[in-house]
């Protein structure tokens, strides 16, 4: 882990950015565009200065929040414009032909998530930024949670012993699309913890998933990833059902943790629980021996990990130096994300990575 990184996971790093003001274009102030227009605008490393839209009914909305900010209706205008970022919160499949011009435009970039919809999209945006010297950093906000953040520190220090497996569960009754899959548009979430919290890719992937609403794409997916070491991680998504949940669980041979993102008290506990082999076999059966411990609710930091992540890219874009989740990082999720819609085209045949 990096210095830089290190100073990410530890603090709230606003110190970090310098009295230079980057400023900032965004372009889309649909769904998620309005929330980073609210942290960059009150960022001091950062100037909100253009938004662009071309929807005149979201650009009008954003005239009555920001009055100090020029709007735009059409991308070139806003490239061509003095800004050195631009933050692209757009529906997925613009995102690789948006930040491909805002990169050859000389801009640096924040693009949501995913970074693209095929690896060579995500392979070739790589390539531009590291050419031009530009940052690409990727909306994987969910590396920036502190209850997060926590349980890499746990897992890198070997508090749960040797890790097993994995499983998360990411459902709600809502926000439908149509465009694109529950794969592609919540499970990047849980593949960038998975990423994460391990420091490795999966050497596999399968996929299942089904489509109940429209018939085109899939509302819910059963994501498998099969790390090195037998490691492995599951991941439930879904737009269909019954009732929201954001639950993670990591099981270890000497701990346990759960992670609840939606919980207003103890996001993480660390259960003291596992399970070990006692004695050699007798009788053809093994004996095992359970043990269950405290429950331990760290405290964690009340940060918007919004805010932090936007600091992030603020600070990268002025000290030079790589974002935590960084355009490899979204190639990462890209390349697991792929080779899961392969397998789920494939009926949940198992897709190497």
């Amino acid at each position: 882990m990096t210095s830089h990184h290190k100073t990410i996971l530890d603090t709230h790093h606003a110190s970090r950015i310098t009295h230079h003001v980057t400023r900032i274009g965004l372009i889309g102030f649909g769904y998620w565009g309005p929330n980073l227009a609210r942290n960059f605008h009150a960022l001091p490393g950062a100037d909100l200065s253009a938004i662009c839209d071309a929807n005149p009914d979201r650009l009008q909305k954003a005239r009555s929040l920001y009055r100090a900010t020029t709007f735009y209706d059409d991308l070139e205008k806003l490239l061509a414009s003095d800004v050195e970022a631009v933050a692209i919160a757009t529906p997925a499949r613009t995102h690789y032909a948006l930040a491909r011009a805002a990169l050859e435009a000389g801009k640096h970039v924040f693009v949501e998530k995913p970074l693209a919809m095929t690896v060579p999209e995500a392979t070739e945006l790589v390539g531009i930024a590291d050419r031009s010297g530009l940052v690409l950093m990727v909306g994987h906000v969910f590396e920036y949670v502190p209850a997060v953040r926590h349980i890499k520190t746990l897992l890198d220090q070997g508090t749960i012993g040797e890790t097993y497996y994995l499983y998360s569960t990411r459902v709600n009754l809502g926000r439908i699309q149509t465009d694109i899959n529950a794969l592609w548009s919540i499970a990047p979430h849980d593949i960038s913890i998975a990423l994460y919290l391990f420091g490795q890719m999966p050497e596999s992937v399968s996929a299942r998933g089904a489509r109940y609403l429209n018939g085109t794409v899939e509302d819910v997916i059963f994501l498998t990833l099969n790390f090195p070491d037998g490691v492995l991680a599951h991941v439930h998504a879904s737009w269909l059902d019954p009732s929201k949940m954001r639950r993670m669980t990591i099981v270890g041979s000497e701990k346990m943790i759960i992670y609840d993102d939606l919980s207003a008290e103890g996001k993480v506990e660390v259960y003291d629980k596992g399970a070990v082999r006692a004695t050699d076999p007798q009788y053809g059966e093994y004996q095992y021996r359970l043990h269950s411990g405290d429950i331990a609710i760290p405290k964690l930091p009340l940060l918007e990990p919004l805010r932090v992540e936007c600091e992030d890219f603020i600070a990268a874009i002025q000290t030079g130096s790589a974002p935590l989740a960084d355009g490899r990082d979204g190639l990462r999720v890209v390349q697991v994300l792929a080779a899961a819609q392969q397998s789920l085209e494939q009926d949940g045949r198992l897709v190497s990575i």
